[in-house]
């Protein structure tokens, strides 16, 4: 099964083809260009390099969310877009499950951490050991104070991965290798083919119920209800 996994989540853009759990290709891209422009020319590339076309495609994975707003946008509407003319399954994939998939088989406590602003990130928790990982956190936006104050009685080692490093590296003495700290569209392809193969119902999985995962309001929003309070309260 030859399964395409996107993600845009954040400020780098990934791409990637596997078949069954073979990697045959990835492409990513952390130069600050908008991934509106970048992500089809990556996809088409991957796709002319291996002889493939969009209908030999049997699944695609994508990191619907949480994340960049924009981001998550571009990424479930490229795969709906793509997958609409063949009926193409997809299956959403947390962001922060993608995550930790880059450190699976690193024995102890995996906690991505996506750059939420206002120092706030998205985060969630997952156990990790040589048979794999185990969600502990649902995913969840969290203050990176917050955050420091739940992982204190932690009895295994953590390991952060994310866009979010820099904010709560400091909370850990244990250090994530750069290139393993951010997007990799293998991992969510990865994640996204197994989600599909252990799916009692794989019915469900249509171009159609992609939705983005936002975990909070956007910022426009947030504002304006702060406007709107703060009239309220005056009046």
């Amino acid at each position: 099964m030859l399964t395409l996994g996107l993600d845009t989540t954040a400020g780098t853009a990934s791409a990637a083809i596997l078949s069954d759990e073979k990697l045959l290709c990835e492409y990513t891209l952390n130069s600050g260009n908008t991934h509106s422009q970048t992500l089809l020319p990556m996809i088409e590339n991957m796709l002319g390099l291996l002889g493939k076309k969009p209908a030999d495609i049997d699944l695609y994975a994508c990191a619907a969310g949480p994340g960049s707003f924009t981001g998550v946008r571009i990424g479930t509407a490229t795969v709906k877009g793509l997958a609409e003319p063949y009926d193409t399954p997809c299956v959403p994939v947390s962001a922060l499950e993608a995550l930790a998939q880059n450190l699976a088989g690193q024995k102890g406590i995996l906690c991505p951490a996506m750059n939420a602003r206002r120092q706030q990130v998205y985060t969630a928790l997952f156990e990790s050991d040589e048979t794999g990982i185990r969600r502990i956190w649902e995913d969840q936006a969290m203050a990176v104070e917050e955050l420091a104050s739940r992982l204190q009685d932690m009895d295994q080692p953590v390991y952060f991965i994310g866009d979010g490093y820099d904010l709560v590296s400091g909370l850990t003495n244990r250090v994530t290798p750069e290139r393993l700290r951010y997007q990799s569209a293998a991992s969510v392809a990865l994640c996204g083919y197994r989600m599909y193969m252990g799916a009692d119902d794989k019915a469900g999985y249509t171009g159609e119920a992609l939705l983005p995962t936002y975990l909070r309001k956007p910022q426009a929003e947030r504002e304006r209800e702060a406007r709107m309070k703060l009239e309220n309260e005056g009046n």
